[in-house]
């Protein structure tokens, strides 16, 4: 076929059974109107077979809009993002369109009720671009094909140019009038002969992006290139055929070469910047093995696309293959490879009932899984979906870049022209080398890539040490960061925290308070709630009292929960009994200043010590019940419907460790002059230890999401630019409004929504690796741009002086271009030590 949509309309006609439309076909099909061969077929684009195997929801609040990330081939500079992002701006229906220029990517988001997306592909394709929906299989054929076009254009400009530089040096080392007339005049015809293919076909890429910039109304880079081209190529000619003036072939075939030969290395240095997120978008297989409904573990299967898999169906994953969508283990037993995703090179073992996320390498025996989230929701295509927002955010530096590109090409124009007029005043045979200097000497590409290409190769090298940059503004506003504000549990500690000790209420047996304390916890991913779980499975095992606390809570009628604080639940007990609990902080549970329970502590078995003051405690009570069964709401600790005092159950002693890196990262931060700070929710006595063991001078505790934002926010008023460092539900709200945030390892889905940046490996040593990228980066930025400045500075009025020759002005404007590119592609091989 000679395209994906022919192989999918193709596809679809064999599947409906239909294959004998092509035996029985004998000419081709009548159309209603002359539509251009190459927007015909973009109709395949709008059908829903099609469309779900790229096409996603919109993020909130357009969930209503369709979104679809576009592979765009033609992209040159600045002004070609611009182009295709006005002209998709204004087709009614668009509400966003993203192009990266470094990863040549768009992403479109479109009302479908309002405009087809072939409309949509088409009006790329009207503006002078092809364009179509990402698929990293097919984009690499494309990158194939580009490169060897680029190559063949290449090698046809380096030999003209080596024959013409051959014919004209005698030119150059002779003495006037030694060459005679004719053999001079040969020279001139046989350098034409050899210089024309060279500037028909070397030269088409710089003419159709003039051309295209020219019907847009807005110069880009090749606008002066191909000015300087032709007009040097004209007056060849002309001086040729009239045997009067001077000749440029050696220039312009020396332009095109070098000029090709570093958009050829700018090219491959963007496609390095995308070479990370590709091998995710690839990662993940295509089909899969789904398990025919009734079927048993090993038995029936049939293959289906993996874009079609449904919550709760039933997959095959081999030995060797990798599984296609999130899925839980329902058969089976296996090691698993995860280091596309964390890094970790060693296999883990996984078993009935554990989770795999998609992109996971299944290293041991085949197993059974049952799919939790379709493959456009997996853990795969949401960091790929993360990766691409933060290519398609503008960071303030590279807006600023654009519009100084923008004015630098059209001044540039008006100077050429004033410098043309101005020498052909003084000296009209030097007016037009001079003038063709001036065009080509200038280099707005510079300036237009000197800021992408440097995100586009910090963001890449991060995900490939798995550390996801998820908005474009968080590289700068991490480099700029002045305070860094730590959540507690599950960020500087291991957040695997256990039970090492319950004080019980008199009356009050361990195994009931455990069950009733994991019902209420049921679902959470709080640290806390898992170490409750755990701690109830393995007392099941060894108490005998668990038959009495399994009977002892039926059902739940009623679940309330406050982020950062604790759970409220009514418990209905097998014979009707129903009980109104609160397990949590103090204050959740109205004990705000009450003395903790009687009782001696019940030290839970294989617990590593004796509960101590450092140990954060969680309260279990119970409120008055409610009067009735239709009453089901549970009251609050001091409210009119809760007259009597909450009854203490139990408490729990929780402990967690601090991670081993957590020092290593507190400490450079330190030295890199960053301000530190912890915010938790835990109780003082909990943090107080962590903090001082950090380092970590200012810090509260007892602190509610609230309080936590308030705080933050009194940083802020005093100048501080923040990085928020959580993991968890109740840190969403803080990470939201600090300058940038990161989610560790582990974080909530929450957590990871509102955060610019996320490390998803284990360790936060991740941390230390986004600052001292970032700095890196906005440091080459800088750099970058200070070259890009001063070249245009000092080359342009040099060559408007007349002291750069046609062929030098060349050669400074592909140096210049090489120079920026390699400077940011430096932050692929670079690795952090400290800030």
């Amino acid at each position: 076929m000679c395209c994906a949509g022919c192989a999918a309309v193709a596809e679809t006609i064999v599947a409906a059974g239909l294959d004998d439309y092509y035996r029985h076909r004998n000419a081709p099909a009548g159309t209603a109107a002359a539509i251009p061969a190459e927007l015909a077929g973009l109709a395949i684009y709008d059908e829903p077979e099609v469309q779900e195997r790229f096409v996603r929801d919109g993020p909130p609040p357009e969930v209503a809009c369709r979104e679809v990330t576009l592979a765009v081939d033609g992209l040159r500079c600045g002004a070609c993002v611009w182009l295709i992002e006005r002209a998709l701006s204004a087709v009614p229906g668009v509400t966003a369109a993203h192009v990266n220029l470094a990863t040549e990517r768009a992403v479109l988001r479109w009302d479908p009720g309002r405009v087809a997306l072939s409309r949509l592909l088409g009006r790329i394709h009207e503006v002078g671009f092809a364009a179509a929906p990402f698929d990293v299989r097919l984009r690499e054929a494309t990158i194939a094909r580009t490169s060897r076009a680029l190559l063949r254009r290449l090698f046809v400009a380096g030999l003209g140019m080596m024959q013409v530089m051959m014919y004209a040096l005698p030119e150059y080392t002779s003495a006037p009038g030694e060459i005679e007339d004719q053999y001079a005049g040969l020279l001139r015809w046989a350098s034409l002969a050899l210089t024309t293919p060279v500037f028909l076909y070397s030269a088409q890429p710089f003419f159709m992006g003039a051309a295209r910039d020219l019907r847009a109304l807005r110069p880009g880079m090749d606008v002066p290139v191909a000015i300087g081209i032709v007009a040097a190529f004209a007056a060849s000619v002309w001086a040729t055929f009239t045997g009067r003036g001077e000749v440029y072939f050696d220039s312009v075939t020396m332009f095109v070469f070098l000029l090709l030969g570093a958009r050829y290395l700018e090219w491959v240095a963007r496609r390095r910047a995308s070479r990370a997120l590709d091998a995710i978008a690839t990662a993940a297989p295509d089909r899969v093995q789904r398990l025919v409904p009734g079927a048993e573990p090993g038995g029936e299967t049939e293959t289906i696309p993996a874009a079609r898999l449904a919550v709760g169906d039933r997959i095959e994953a081999a030995s060797g293959e990798r599984v296609a969508v999130d899925a839980v283990i329902v058969a089976g037993q296996t090691s698993v490879d995860l280091s596309l995703l964390t890094g970790e090179l060693v296999p883990v073992v996984r078993r009935v009932g554990d989770v795999l996320p998609g992109g996971a390498l299944n290293a041991g025996a085949p197993v059974t899984l049952r799919v939790l989230r379709a493959a456009s929701e997996s853990t795969l295509s949401t960091i790929e979906r993360l990766a691409e927002r933060s290519a398609q955010d503008k960071p303030r530096l590279a807006q600023g870049a654009d519009r100084v590109a923008v004015w630098f090409v059209a001044a540039l124009l008006v100077l050429a022209l004033v410098v043309l007029a101005a020498w052909w005043q003084f000296d009209p045979a030097r007016a037009l080398p001079i003038a063709i200097a001036v065009l080509v000497v200038s280099c707005p590409c510079a300036l237009s890539m000197a800021t992408p290409a440097a995100l586009a190769a910090a963001t890449g090298a991060l995900l490939q040490r798995h550390v996801l940059v998820t908005r474009g503004h968080a590289i700068e506003a991490l480099a700029r960061c002045t305070d860094v504000v730590f959540d507690k549990t599950g960020t500087l500690t291991e957040g695997s925290p256990s039970v090492v000790a319950i004080h019980l209420a008199a009356g009050v047996e361990r195994a009931l308070a455990l069950h009733w304390a994991a019902r209420l916890e049921e679902g959470s991913t709080h640290p806390f709630a898992q170490a409750i779980a755990r701690a109830e499975r393995e007392d099941r095992g060894t108490d005998s009292a668990s038959g009495r606390a399994a009977a002892a809570a039926a059902g739940i009628l009623e679940r309330v929960a406050e982020p950062g604080a604790g759970v409220g639940a009514t418990l209905v007990a097998g014979d009707g009994t129903r009980r109104a609990l609160r397990l949590g902080s103090a204050r959740w549970c109205g004990l705000e200043g009450k003395p903790p329970a009687a009782g001696a502590a019940d030290i839970m078995h294989g617990s590593p010590a004796q509960p101590n003051s450092a140990d954060s405690t969680v309260f279990l009570v119970e409120l008055p019940a409610p009067p009735s069964e239709a009453d089901v709401g549970i009251p609050l600790p001091g409210s009119p419907e809760c007259a009597e005092a909450p009854r203490l159950l139990a408490t729990f002693a929780l402990r967690d460790r601090l991670r081993p890196e957590a020092q290593r990262l507190v400490t450079a931060l330190a030295d890199a002059g960053v301000r530190l700070h912890l915010a938790s929710g835990d109780h003082a006595k909990a943090v107080a230890p962590v903090a001082a063991a950090l380092g970590i001078d200012d810090w509260i505790a007892a602190a509610s999401p609230a309080d936590k934002l308030a705080w933050m926010q009194g940083l802020q008023a005093r100048g501080a630019r923040v990085l928020m460092v959580g993991d968890g539900v109740n840190d969403a709200p803080v990470m939201a409004a600090a300058d940038v945030s990161v989610a560790v390892g582990g974080a909530t889905a929450l957590a990871r929504v509102a955060a610019d940046a996320i490390v998803l490996t284990d360790s936060i040593d991740g941390v230390l690796d986004l600052v001292t990228t970032s700095r890196r980066c906005l440091r080459v930025v800088r750099q970058n741009l200070a070259w890009a400045t001063t070249y245009n500075l000092v080359a342009i009025p040099a060559a408007a002086l007349g002291f750069v020759p046609p062929w030098l002005a060349a050669l400074g404007m592909a140096g210049s271009s090489l120079l920026v590119a390699g400077n940011a592609v430096r932050l692929w091989s670079w690795r952090p030590s400290t800030c």
